[in-house]
């Protein structure tokens, strides 16, 4: 099984009282209620997509966080990742690390980029029976002003109808999920779950 999540930033204590205000008591707590969260559902032959910014701490601190975290790595690099760039990073759990990845999963194309990319690749896909063929997953925003700003793009460009290239007319797509990890309680979620919970919360349900 293969799971996404974005913006963990272990060790990064500000996030409590600044910005996600995500109200644990110590930085120290925070990193074992988000090890806790991810063991609990990744298993050792799943795979993870971390969506950027995985830890703000030290070599020693991020080695000890990997040499925890169930599963293989992919991770696409975001604005507070320079550490994984040490060649003291243990590496034996990551499969590759890179700012953009274009993924198939389970027949759909994932376009993955810590930034979000209001006009993504494939964007316009869908299958035959009117489903979205193609999805772009990003972080960068957590849930912020910045989200906001997006999430009222989307609903101008959903509601903006344009010719297709077989000249039909439609409405045009915008499926762009930000897999911020505080709206899932900090667990990595497949692409199926990310478009489920996505859907709720645009619709107030959560």
């Amino acid at each position: 099984m293969r799971y996404y999540i974005a913006d963990p930033h272990f060790f990064h204590a500000a996030l409590n009282d600044r910005m996600d205000r995500r109200g644990f008591g110590s930085v120290e707590e925070m990193n074992e209620y988000m090890i806790a969260r991810w063991n609990g559902k990744v298993r050792r032959n799943d795979e993870v997509v971390v969506i950027g910014d995985l830890s703000w701490g030290n070599v020693e601190e991020t080695n000890a966080v990997l040499r925890r975290l169930n599963g293989t790595l992919y991770l696409i690099l975001g604005n507070h990742d320079q550490i994984l760039s040490n060649q003291r990073i243990e590496t034996r759990h990551i499969k590759w690390m890179k700012h953009y990845e274009e993924l198939s999963d389970n027949k759909r194309k994932v376009i993955l980029c810590h930034y979000p990319i209001m006009f993504y690749n494939g964007q316009y896909r869908l299958d035959k029976d009117g489903k979205p063929k193609t999805y772009m997953l990003h972080g960068h925003v957590h849930d912020s002003m910045d989200q906001r700003l997006i999430e009222r793009f989307q609903e101008m460009t959903r509601d903006t109808v344009a010719v297709n290239m077989q000249g039909v007319e439609q409405k045009i797509p915008s499926n762009m999920i930000n897999c911020f990890c505080k709206y899932s309680d900090y667990e990595p979620l497949s692409l199926d779950e990310w478009i489920e919970l996505d859907q709720r919360r645009r619709s107030g349900l959560m």
